[in-house]
């Protein structure tokens, strides 16, 4: 679990972005190469410990691997399109 406020901050804007490509069509292998950049420019920035970015990665990883995260919501029923 994650309890740093700046890493809980940058795992939500990545799972929010990794829901936001779903939709948009990209897939697994799309997200996964996302993930590692966003992963990479936290490196390489030193925007938190190392530490704080391997646990952040184990955390997005699991959300990726989640399915129940990428289920599509029906915000329209059968009716409305009559």
């Amino acid at each position: 679990m994650l309890q740093d406020t700046q890493t809980i901050r940058f795992y939500q804007r990545l799972s929010d972005a990794l829901v936001e490509l779903w939709q948009r069509g990209y897939r697994f292998d799309d997200l996964r190469l996302y993930i590692d950049g966003y992963i990479a420019a936290l490196r390489h920035s030193n925007a938190i410990e190392p530490y704080l970015i391997h646990r952040l990665e184990q955390e997005i990883s699991r959300f990726l691997y989640d399915p129940s995260n990428f289920e599509m919501t029906e915000t329209q029923t059968e009716t409305d399109f009559r």
